[in-house]
């Protein structure tokens, strides 16, 4: 793919980096949107098959066993108002892209990561969109016959 690449850069030149250049930018700018509006991209990556960044899931535990006991201090029950209490783990996924924005800097810089993560997605969206708008441009006498 990236040899394919180069030879299109070497037959449509500026018109295909200024492609390149569009598509990555557009990547950038829906991965930052889409973080900062807390989509969980790295789900949406391993739904399309995309390698993703390490999924762990947090267990938070249940109500203890002893947080029905009488508190000394307000002379109330401490625990869950149902009544119910359950002694398993319980599993609770986070949106890992929410947390990994937050520790690394920031939603572009994640957004970064991620546009060139998708680099062999944007290769072929360049191969497929530069040969036709190459021959509009041609066309409109805006760049030479390629």
């Amino acid at each position: 793919m990236a040899a394919k690449f180069k030879e299109l850069l070497k037959k449509y030149g500026k018109v295909g980096l200024g492609v390149h250049f569009a598509v990555s930018a557009a990547s950038v700018t829906g991965l930052y949107v889409a973080i900062k509006s807390n989509v969980d991209v790295e789900s949406m990556l391993e739904k399309f098959g995309m390698p993703s960044l390490v999924k762990e899931k947090e267990t938070t535990p249940a109500a203890p066993a002893h947080a029905d006991l009488l508190s000394e201090d307000l002379g109330t029950t401490v625990g869950s108002d149902s009544g119910f209490r359950s002694d398993l783990s319980v599993e609770k996924e986070k949106n890992r892209t929410t947390e990994l924005a937050a520790s690394s800097g920031g939603a572009l810089a994640l957004a970064v990561l991620l546009n060139k993560a998708l680099f062999p997605v944007r290769v072929p969206i360049t191969l497929a969109i530069t040969p036709p708008l190459a021959r509009f441009l041609a066309k409109r006498n805006l760049i030479k016959n390629v």
